[in-house]
């Protein structure tokens, strides 16, 4: 056992060495790249009714598979291309997540000129800055906030799919808009010294 292993980490993330060192490096830490958050609602959304690990070991097929989430790439699949992803292993196959997908892309690239784009629609749920929770255990974190319900309706209403309330929270959580590390967690103050200098646009 290595000194980082005896670190104290929040519970979810077990043992595995692939979901550790997602926690370690990327939960938390505040997003602002279009392809970065385009590629988190894509793969939050594609977790519904799986395990996040499952879907952290598809990670890198996903980014081949969806040209590294370049949404303006992803905006024009067809419909050869849709079926070419339903029989890609590197994925879930499922029609819905997929298809989702690029009408996802599309959201964004509109977002681009009816709301200043992604980050700063998406960031503004929570004024553009990281919220600092300081929670003591898994147990007292919500599964959806008021924050990531006006996210949910918010997104819907622009044509976003497989967004829904725990999706969206769920988002928040992984790109940085809330640190949810647990108190206890040695990466709570480390991501929240993260939060409290920045700030989206700065």
């Amino acid at each position: 056992m290595t000194v980082t292993d005896r670190r104290t980490r929040c519970s979810w993330c077990g043992d595995d060495p692939l979901y550790r060192a997602y926690h370690d490096d990327q939960w938390g830490v505040p997003v602002s790249g279009e392809r970065e958050l385009f590629e988190m609602l894509v793969l939050e959304g594609a977790q519904a009714g799986l395990s996040w690990l499952t879907i952290l070991r598809k990670r890198e097929g996903y980014r081949r598979a969806f040209d590294g989430f370049d949404p303006k790439i992803v905006a024009q699949y067809d419909a050869r291309q849709i079926q070419r992803l339903l029989a890609n292993l590197g994925i879930v196959r499922n029609r819905l997540k997929v298809e989702s997908a690029v009408r996802n892309a599309r959201a964004v690239l509109s977002l681009r000129e009816s709301h200043g784009g992604l980050a700063a629609f998406l960031w503004s749920f929570v004024g553009g800055t990281p919220r600092r929770n300081r929670w003591r255990s898994l147990a007292e974190i919500p599964a959806r906030t008021a924050e990531s319900d006006a996210m949910s309706k918010a997104l819907r209403s622009l044509g976003f799919g497989f967004v829904g309330p725990t999706v969206c929270y769920a988002f928040m959580q992984a790109v940085g808009m809330v640190n949810d590390h647990t108190t206890d967690c040695f990466r709570h103050p480390g991501v929240a010294k993260l939060g409290s200098a920045w700030r989206i646009g700065g």
